[in-house]
């Protein structure tokens, strides 16, 4: 085999763990897509040293630096098939290519669904966001909505506040109860419940939202937590487990990374239930660490 370990998805977890068993002096081959989540996003927040970035040129200077290993491969192309083959896997892409691995590291990343509200689309990741360590300090100050699209989004609204005056909007599909709202209150969140009918401004900026009894709010940012699947079928193709995550399925993995399939690994947005720049890339720097040192321990069975 031309490779030990062949990781799938360049995004930060991907590179996090290819840089890992580049460092160990292992045969990798990192092949990615180029359509990572945070493309829509004008930059990366929360993300020590990296502060400010854009995500774009956090993953190119991380690919210059990991191309400097010369036991790593990296190619641009869309993984469409992966399979097990004995003691190996297969992996297939769009252009027909085929290689063989030890071992597969999926960071695969997640699609994201958004509400079918008109305006919102073109305003994600800009005025239109779903976390607020990542962007909240961004419109700090400002009018800020949280759209209820989950049954977690009152614990959302209620986290918001701190970084400006919040209106929860209930979208008349999920109506706090009665410990909720009481919290809801002392943080002093704005309960809307005419749904959001349209996003106005000329986007990617936000000026308000328009109800559907007609009125319009002021409004300078909105949070909303997308449902989300996994961005390619790979992870399906192996037979990996998966687990109900509160937006949509995550890949069962051990403390090790390991998933379900022995010598598959995950890291990322798609290995886990908590979305961060920082929390992706860690999870692949563990996912890249036990991944080598399960190759060790089979080299000396």
């Amino acid at each position: 085999m031309s490779f030990e370990v062949i990781v799938i998805g360049g995004n930060f977890a991907g590179l996090s763990a290819a840089m890992q068993l580049a460092r160990a002096r292992r045969r990798v081959l990192l092949v990615d897509a180029g359509a990572p989540r945070n493309r829509f996003s004008e930059a990366s927040h929360g993300f020590l040293g990296q502060d400010g970035q854009t995500p774009a040129a956090i993953m190119r200077e991380g690919k210059r630096q990991l191309s400097l290993y010369p036991t790593t491969t990296i190619r641009q192309g869309k993984v469409v098939r992966a399979q097990s083959d004995g003691d190996a896997f297969i992996v297939g892409t769009e252009d027909g290519g085929e290689e063989r691995a030890a071992r597969i590291l999926l960071a695969i990343g997640v699609s994201d669904t958004l509400p079918e509200i008109p305006g919102l689309k073109q305003r994600w990741g800009r005025s239109a966001l779903h976390c607020p360590y990542c962007h909240g300090f961004e419109v700090g100050g400002g009018k800020l909505g949280v759209l209820a699209n989950h049954p977690h989004s009152a614990h959302s609204a209620m986290m918001i506040p701190d970084w400006g005056a919040t209106t929860f909007f209930t979208q008349a599909l999920f109506e706090p109860d009665e410990e909720q709202l009481v919290k809801l209150t002392a943080r002093g969140v704005r309960i809307e419940r005419s749904p959001i009918v349209e996003l106005l401004g000329d986007d990617p900026k936000l000026e308000a939202v328009r109800l559907a009894d007609g009125r319009v709010v002021p409004l300078d940012a909105v949070f909303v937590a997308p449902k989300t699947s996994m961005a390619s079928p790979v992870a399906e193709q192996l037979g990996c487990a998966f687990d109900d995550g509160p937006f949509g399925p995550v890949i069962r993995t051990g403390e090790n990374k390991e998933t379900t399939i022995k010598g598959v690994f995950a890291a990322g947005d798609a290995a886990s239930a908590m979305h961060n720049a920082t929390l992706a890339s860690a999870s692949g720097v563990l996912a890249g660490v036990h991944c080598h040192q399960s190759l060790v321990m089979q080299s000396v069975v």
